[in-house]
């Protein structure tokens, strides 16, 4: 009996061959994103052997897209929105303006139409959700400053995509030239203003309407005890709501699971709907980096090397230094205008399809289609490289202490009992339990919000990077009776545990772990007690088993 296999067959090859590559880049100490993207071009229609479905492959991307942004928007409030509009909005429209600037120049000289250059340089102007975001989750930083600029500034960028791409039809129409412009003027006005009702329409109708019945859905599958029926429901109202608002709002997938993540992170469920899509966002995200990979031929960097070095340049390069510049500008320090700049340098799939709608129009040669996909693979290769080398920056010119308690200007070693390393989800509580007893705590956190938070639970407070041995001393750690590491990272948890053994002996060290390769690497490395949480919960749950048959 025939069937077609083209669906089982694209996902089968993609996360395949995904898992070989990544699993090789990961043994080679390198990011298991460039694993991904070879995987694509291996698969793709570029080269000998197996080829997937690349429309497919493109769908199935962008289901990885509306679950990473509805994941974001589980952790974005409204009010994280607003408090970076200052800077995300002119930031955003202005590094759209550079770079398109660049682009057009660049297209010019390779001898293209004005409107084609300007579809070229819109297409490099906008960075990947995809990527921005998966850097930023690798690093913790989503829910810090720099993780809220980057964001917001991410989300003007999708509306001023959308506009483009319901506007360009009505410029340009069947035309492939500057006169389609003046020959739609009248539909270019009515196209925008319609753009604007609907936006307008979709926010207010998910503040409005959803924000009322959605909650009121996910709470009442909840109370019916079926896991199997929550995870449908977090499912079903993440791309139901990405689905309608494309479909009837003309805004993009990502926007419209954005929101309704945002509604929802108001709930007390939005933890565990988070942690019901993880392996359907991260399989799906793998999903993406391969279709980018089935789109890249590699001939293009034989034939037209200058060409595609410039187009990665202006990504890399122009578009961080005008990001970098103007997040200065708005006063904000260097660690922050760093992590914002690099985020941005590179381009994904909004530039794909304002390439596919440019060539549709005539608009475009394809030519610059080949470029944007050259730039957009070649920079998110680059990208987690960069990002690395940011955070090493970062670290490097952050003062070995930044900020304490309130009323110490000149800090000296602190003399608090116990040093906590890490103000995140776990530490907070512990934090709370030993400030909310009287206690003497020093925190110990590289997250200034983070910080901020430890500093109003009445902690003295530190920021900087706990694997220095300097902050640890800085903390008191000499003369301290007890160390408790709080941070998820197994490597950096195994780096401070043997620091702080060799400045205090007699120091008592608890930390954190996630697996038994955790636990035994800590304890090898000096430390007292390991705590897992899986072995926690059984614990305690035994014992009060035990306590009710006795």
């Amino acid at each position: 009996m025939p069937h077609d296999t083209s669906l089982i067959g694209t996902i089968v090859a993609g996360l395949g061959v995904a898992f070989l590559m990544g699993a090789l880049a990961h043994r080679l100490r390198i990011s298991p994103i460039a694993g991904y993207l070879l995987a694509g071009v291996l698969v793709g229609p570029f080269t000998p052997g197996f080829v997937a479905d690349t429309g497919l492959a493109m769908q199935l991307a962008e289901i990885g897209v509306i679950l990473l942004m509805f994941g974001v928007g589980l952790h974005f409030s409204l009010k994280d929105l607003l408090s970076v509009r200052k800077i995300a909005v002119p930031g955003a429209v202005m590094q759209i303006g550079v770079a398109s600037a660049l682009g057009i120049m660049l297209g010019l000289w390779l001898g293209w139409s004005i409107a084609g250059s300007a579809v070229f340089g819109l297409a490099l102007s906008v960075a990947s959700t995809v990527v921005l975001l998966r850097a930023l989750q690798a690093r913790d930083m989503v829910e810090t400053e720099k993780g809220r600029i980057a964001v917001g500034w991410l989300i003007v960028e999708d509306l001023v995509m959308v506009l483009a791409l319901v506007l360009l039809p009505a410029m340009f129409g069947d035309r492939g030239d500057e006169a389609g412009i003046g020959a739609n003027g009248a539909g270019l006005l009515q196209s925008a203003g319609i753009v604007l009702v609907k936006v307008v329409g979709f926010v207010a109708f998910m503040f409005l309407i959803a924000r009322r019945i959605l909650p009121w859905v996910l709470h009442w599958v909840a109370h019916s005890g079926s896991r199997e029926l929550f995870r449908l429901a977090v499912l079903a109202i993440a791309l139901g709501v990405a689905f309608g608002a494309a479909v009837i709002f003309d805004v993009s997938f990502a926007l419209g699971a954005f929101f309704a993540g945002m509604i929802l992170g108001e709930t007390q469920l939005s933890r565990r709907a988070a942690e019901e899509t993880l392996p359907l966002r991260d399989a799906f995200a793998v999903l993406f980096f391969v279709s980018v990979g089935m789109l890249f031929d590699p001939k293009v960097l034989i034939e037209q090397p200058g060409p595609v070095i410039a187009t990665v340049a202006i990504i890399v390069v122009g578009k961080s230094v005008a990001a970098y510049a103007l997040v200065r500008a708005f006063g904000h320090n260097a660690q922050t205008a760093l992590t914002v700049s690099v985020s941005l340098a590179q381009i994904g799939e909004f530039s794909f399809i304002l390439a596919g709608l440019g060539v549709g129009l005539k608009v475009l040669p394809e030519t610059g289609r080949d470029l944007i996909l050259a730039g957009s693979l070649l920079s998110i290769l680059f990208n987690p490289i960069l990002f690395s080398l940011a955070v090493k920056r970062i670290r490097s010119e952050e003062p070995d202490v930044e900020a304490v308690a309130d009323g110490d200007d000149a800090p000296g070693p602190c003399n608090a009992g116990v040093v906590l390393i890490g103000y995140g989800r776990v530490g907070s509580h512990i934090g709370s339990l030993i400030c909310g007893r009287g206690e003497g705590l020093t925190v110990i956190e590289d997250q200034k919000d983070m910080a901020a938070a430890a500093r109003e639970a009445g902690a003295t407070v530190i920021v900087g990077d706990a694997t220095k041995e300097s902050i640890l001393r800085q903390a008191g750690l000499d003369e301290a009776s007890t160390l408790l590491i709080a941070i998820p990272e197994g490597v950096e948890a195994g780096a401070i545990v043997r620091r702080a053994r060799a400045i205090n002996p007699k120091l008592v060290i608890v930390a954190r772990a996630h697996s038994d390769e955790e636990v035994s690497d800590l304890v090898r490395r000096g430390a007292d007690h390991v705590v897992m949480a899986e072995r926690e919960t059984a614990s305690r749950m035994a014992e009060r088993a035990m306590l009710t048959l006795a």
